[in-house]
C-alpha cells in the first residue's frame, strides 16, 4: 500500500529538557544496552545527570516512566495528523496513524527490542506493557475516527494492541529504509476479516449482550434449539 511521505521535521533544537524528559531519555538509552530487569534508579539518575531525589519527585518506578514514554509517543502520533487524510476511510487512516507511531518510535529501536525480548521472558512485565499498548490503540482507533468508547472499545484496543504487537516484532528486523515488509505486514492485518469484523464478533460470544452491537449479539439456545451463529458483520 502506497504511503504519503513523512512530513519534514524543524531542526531548531526547541526548549531545555525538562527532568521528566531526561529521566525517559535516560531509561530508553540504558534499554538499548541492557536488560530492563538490570536497569535501577541509580543508573537512571546517572546517565539523566540528576539526583535520586529528582528523579522521585517525578517517577515512582521503573514502570512509570515507561508510561510516561508511551504518553509521549501517543501525543506525537495525536499531533502529526495530515489533514488531507480525513477523507479516507476508517482503514487507511488507522494505516497511516500506526506507520506514525513507528516512525515515533524509531529513535529508540533498540529500546524497544530489548524491552520485546525481556517480555517474551516475564509475563508480568508483558502483561503490564499490553495494558499500556491497549490504552495506546483506543487513541490511535479515535484518531481514525473508530469509536473506542466503552466496553466494546476495550475489545477493540486489545484486538489492535494484538496487531499491533505483530507488526512491531516485524517492524524490529525491517531495515530497509521504507519499511516495505513492515507495511506490508500492517496492511494484511487490517485487511483480515478475523480482526477488522470478526473478532467483537467472537468475543461477544463471551460477554453479556447488553455489551454488543445489534447484529453482533449471540443468539442463546431456546428450548431445544440449535445455537444459531451470530450475524456476519
Amino acid at each position: 500500500m502506497a504511503r504519503k511521505p513523512a512530513r519534514e521535521r524543524s531542526e531548531s533544537n526547541g526548549p531545555a529538557k525538562g527532568n521528566r524528559e531526561k529521566i525517559i531519555d535516560a531509561l530508553m538509552g540504558l534499554l538499548a544496552e541492557e536488560r530492563i530487569e538490570d536497569i535501577g534508579f541509580g543508573a537512571i539518575a546517572r546517565r539523566a545527570g540528576l539526583s535520586l531525589a529528582d528523579c522521585r519527585a517525578e517517577f515512582r518506578s521503573v514502570p512509570a516512566i515507561l508510561a510516561a514514554y508511551t504518553k509521549e509517543i501517543d501525543r506525537q502520533v495525536l499531533s502529526g495528523g495530515d489533514t488531507d487524510t480525513e477523507e479516507e476511510p476508517p482503514r487507511e487512516r488507522l494505516f497511516d496513524i500506526l506507520m506514525r507511531r513507528l516512525e515515533a518510535l524509531a529513535p529508540h529501536k533498540a529500546a524497544v527490542r530489548s524491552l520485546a525480548r525481556s517480555a517474551a521472558g516475564d509475563p508480568a512485565l508483558a502483561f503490564a506493557l499490553n495494558g499500556l499498548t491497549v490504552r495506546s490503540m483506543q487513541w490511535m482507533l479515535t484518531a481514525a475516527d473508530i469509536s473506542a468508547a466503552g466496553p466494546k472499545g476495550i475489545l477493540r484496543g486489545q484486538g489492535l494492541a494484538l496487531l499491533y504487537a505483530s507488526v512491531l516484532r516485524i517492524w524490529l528486523d525491517d531495515d530497509d529504509p521504507g519499511l516495505a515488509r513492515t507495511m506490508a505486514a500492517l496492511d494484511r492485518g487490517l485487511g483480515r476479516g478475523a480482526w477488522w469484523s470478526g473478532l467483537l464478533n467472537d468475543l461477544c460470544r463471551f460477554v453479556p449482550t447488553r455489551f454488543c452491537p445489534p447484529g453482533r449479539r449471540s443468539r442463546r439456545p431456546r428450548d431445544d434449539a440449535a445455537d444459531e451463529e451470530p450475524a456476519a458483520a
